[in-house]
């Protein structure tokens, strides 16, 4: 337990925080690489490229040393956290090398402001910090391990299906190479995948939203080929690469964003890959017949990068289901014939324009897509009255707050 002094030396530290920003952890993750590249086979190196990695960790630390005598504050964002720990395969003995590296940080940009005294809190308080997600992330790595078909730590798989879902998407099947059950998972979750592509010094693991509906055999993740500014090593491994009976390794199923089934009305709002999950919640949703009324408002760049069109037609006549979606690039759109069951439009999406057709009082809002996007969805549906506690998102990559 932290001391009221320590706690106020902690907290004494935030305007140099604030001040140095995102080089404190620009700092911290260049030196603990040098010093433990073995990490290098845990973290995703492209989100250190695009300094998605260094910023995630500094609003933590930040939010952390404003909230260090009121955690249950950040009780949702460690549990968030937490389960992006789990699909990465994080373990109690890589938090102390973590607190090191951060603890020398502050040392060496702070120089002689960096006391003993300081040191000590702070070093005090990285560890209460680190018991925490310990505790989480073991009860949730237990949970994994208990379930029917359940497992802890990598599996083997094998890639039994592919197939092109649009001009930039391709899901893939996989089946354990065990020939065992799998564990299930709510809709809306994603796994972890472990691969050795072959000009690749280190192993990467990448998080994927799971795309089909739950079952005892296998899973589906759709996965985008990224190939603006820097191609994705993964992602075009993936594509191109993997091949039919090839082996990888999945971490169970993790997240805290799912659909939570309350009998009531479902708006899905998503943008370009963020599809996904909101897939999985469909084919759930035909699975169990529900019968309330689905909204999937979906918008991309233009009508080949739309994918599951023709599964969504097949549901639409399942389900009590609405779909609309925005197509940006309208010279690559409106010359291909309109779409059954789906209402058309361009631009960006504007969800006022429909909002006298949504439930908007009573329904539930799952947004995925870019974190751009998510802030435009989630400040539109706030203007047009809807309480936060209906609005659900997960952000791909390391975690943000919108």
């Amino acid at each position: 337990m932290l001391t009221q002094s320590e706690i106020d030396l902690v907290k004494g530290t935030i305007p140099v925080l604030e001040s140095a920003n995102t080089a404190i952890t620009e700092h911290f993750y260049q030196r603990m690489f040098e010093h433990n590249p073995e990490l290098k086979h845990i973290f995703n190196l492209q989100n250190q490229t695009s300094g998605a990695q260094q910023s995630a960790l500094f609003n933590a630390v930040l939010a952390y040393a404003k909230n260090i005598d009121n955690l249950e504050v950040l009780q949702q964002a460690v549990g968030r956290i937490a389960n992006k720990h789990t699909s990465l395969n994080i373990q109690p003995e890589h938090y102390p090398i973590v607190g090191h590296h951060l603890i020398e940080t502050f040392r060496e940009l702070t120089g002689d402001l960096f006391t003993p005294e300081l040191e000590a809190a702070w070093g005090k308080a990285y560890q209460q910090l680190a018991d925490v997600f310990i505790g989480v992330e073991g009860d949730l790595y237990q949970q994994s391990a208990t379930k029917q078909g359940g497992w802890k730590g990598a599996r083997k798989f094998i890639l039994v299906e592919k197939r092109i879902e649009s001009e930039l998407v391709k899901s893939l099947v996989f089946e354990p190479a065990d020939a065992g059950l799998v564990a299930e998972f709510q809709p809306g979750q994603y796994i972890g995948i472990q691969l050795s592509i072959g000009n690749q010094t280190y192993r990467q693991i990448r998080q994927y939203s799971l795309s089909g509906v739950a079952n005892t055999h296998s899973y589906q993740i759709s996965v985008k080929r990224e190939i603006i500014e820097q191609p994705g090593i993964v992602s075009n491994f993936l594509h191109d690469g993997l091949r039919l009976g090839d082996q990888v390794e999945l971490f169970a199923p993790a997240g805290d964003f799912y659909f939570e089934d309350k009998q009531a009305p479902v708006v899905l709002v998503s943008a370009g890959v963020g599809l996904t999950p909101m897939q999985a919640m469909l084919e759930t949703f035909a699975g169990k017949g529900y019968s309330q009324p689905i909204f999937n408002l979906h918008a991309c760049q233009n009508r080949y990068q739309h994918s599951f069109i023709r599964r969504n037609q097949v549901l639409t006549q399942q389900l009590n289901l609405s779909n609309h979606v925005w197509y940006q690039d309208i010279q690559n759109s409106s010359g291909t014939a309109p779409l059954t069951n789906f209402e058309q439009h361009h631009g960006y999406m504007e969800i006022a324009a429909i909002a006298d057709t949504l439930p908007m009082q009573s329904a539930d809002f799952y947004i995925c897509g870019p974190v751009g996007f998510m802030r435009f969805a989630k400040q539109q549906l706030e203007t047009l009255g809807v309480d936060g506690s209906r609005i659900h998102y997960e952000v791909f990559g390391p975690h943000a707050e919108l």
